[in-house]
């Protein structure tokens, strides 16, 4: 069978993947189906050989190059919805944590697999093709190093070539409790390196995985002090590839770092570290408008997680306020609570119009479109966290069911706004990445064995 070959075509600044739709199984019998497709890029929606006039024709898909969910740890979808209900005292972020380090404290390497299999295709599913894991489950229960260090690592890493999506892996430093450099809690130790053990563990990592994009995470400026900040930055390792860190998540957070620190956590960053397009900062819920600036000048993107953000009581980023002076912004789901980058892009939209009470305030005046506007922010900004350039042949695309009700008798330039906007049902119907077919008919090709194999994961950490 032939499959899906992917070259590129450059339009102005942006791209867009031009398939050889003569090439492709799916469009096999299908009339005039090589002229019907459209293409979205950043320049508007294309066609190999005719124009966008008019509303789309039935039986022809939409395509669009995959997003990238800029920010996950894969072992926390498993326990999605399970901290939903009230404990014995006012639930806030901190109290989720605890839930979630007593959740972990079970995980080995081969449930580790299982449930970043299962994630990662629900992933594909929705419409990503890339993920950013955010890795900080190292260790064993007690925090002695497995053999090898990087066993968590490879399950990641293994579930990523199972399921076909693409990963950027994120090693994480994490060393201390607080600031005040207080020593890490008991259900803390399964994430602990020092400088020297890290570094081991990244250079460990490139040899084992050297096909793999690779970058580092510092956990946040609570857990890592500017001493080893510093020397992992100017280390050889940390010359290439991507580097994210969670920061200004929590007013709790913020107001540690102006006690300890003299400033916030977002001020301190910029102040200290050589923000460049390469930093990822994740949430920066909480800055002032001079921080807003700052950041949005350094190029770095901000990596914004909404059903996450809401799902633990954060608060919203000043989403508006920040692309306004020019902020580059890509999405994650992070926790999981939601693996769906549709969600994501919505609520981003529906925080700012419950904050500003008003409505489709992300478009400007040179994309009018709500939905489009953020799919084209998210789409550029993942890519560049992710540390891959968005023309890269490892993109992937997705086709959207143009068949589906949702979708009818729409103009081009009101797809993006319908899918994101007009409910939750699945629109996703193909999804190629290295020219192979990894969702068919909405499904993961591997769906029923992955999903048998997460359940009887579950079944047992539950026990």
């Amino acid at each position: 069978m032939a499959h899906y070959a992917e070259t590129h075509a450059m339009l102005g600044s942006g791209f867009y993947l031009m398939p050889d739709m003569s090439s492709r199984p799916e469009w096999d019998g299908m009339s005039n189906s090589m002229n019907l497709a459209r293409f979205w890029t950043p320049c508007g929606w294309r066609q190999p050989a005719d124009n966008l006039a008019g509303p789309a024709r039935p039986n022809t898909d939409w395509i669009l190059p995959g997003l990238v969910n800029l920010h996950s740890h894969a072992f926390q979808r498993a326990m999605a919805g399970l901290a939903e209900h009230r404990g014995s005292e006012a639930d806030s972020f901190w109290t989720w944590r605890e839930a979630m380090y007593r959740f972990a404290s079970r995980i080995e390497p081969e449930d580790l697999h299982a449930i970043a299999s299962q994630l990662y295709a629900e992933m594909l599913e929705s419409g990503y093709t890339h993920v950013c894991e955010f890795h900080y489950l190292h260790h064993r229960r007690d925090g002695r190093a497995y053999t090898p260090t990087s066993a968590m690592a490879d399950a990641l890493v293994a579930a990523a070539q199972e399921t076909g999506i693409g990963l950027t892996l994120l090693p994480v430093l994490y060393m201390q409790g607080s600031f005040d450099g207080r020593p890490l809690e008991t259900p803390q130790r399964r994430f602990a390196h020092d400088v020297e053990t890290f570094l081991q563990l990244l250079g460990d990592l490139r040899t084992r995985h050297p096909e793999l994009c690779m970058g580092l995470a510092f956990h946040s400026l609570r857990a890592v002090p500017e001493k080893a900040m510093t020397t992992v930055l100017e280390s050889g390792l940390a010359q290439d590839g991507p580097i994210h860190i969670h920061i200004a998540e929590q007013t709790a957070e913020v107001e540690d770092c102006r006690r300890t620190q003299g400033t916030t956590p977002v001020a301190w960053l910029l102040d200290h570290a050589p923000l460049d397009t390469r930093w990822c900062l994740v949430h920066a819920t909480h800055m002032d408008k001079d921080e807003t600036c700052r950041l949005a000048a350094t190029g770095a993107v901000a990596g914004l997680c909404p059903t996450t953000e809401a799902n633990l009581g954060d608060g919203l980023f000043p989403l508006l306020e920040y692309l306004q002076a020019g902020g580059r912004m890509g999405i994650g789901s992070d926790s999981h609570i939601s693996v769906s980058p549709v969600e994501e892009l919505r609520w981003l939209e529906y925080g700012q119009r419950l904050r500003n009470r008003g409505r489709n305030l992300v478009a400007d005046d040179n994309t009018r479109h709500t939905g489009e506007r953020l799919f084209a922010a998210a789409q550029a900004g993942g890519w560049q966290a992710a540390g891959l350039d968005s023309a890269s042949s490892t993109a992937g695309t997705i086709s959207l069911d143009a068949s589906h009700p949702l979708l009818a008798a729409r103009q081009a330039d009101e797809v993006l706004d319908s899918w994101i906007f007009a409910g939750n049902v699945p629109l996703v119907r193909e999804v190629y990445r290295h020219n192979r077919c990894r969702v068919r008919e909405g499904r993961h090709v591997q769906h029923e064995a992955i999903a048998a194999r997460y359940k009887t994961t579950l079944a047992r950490l539950r026990t």
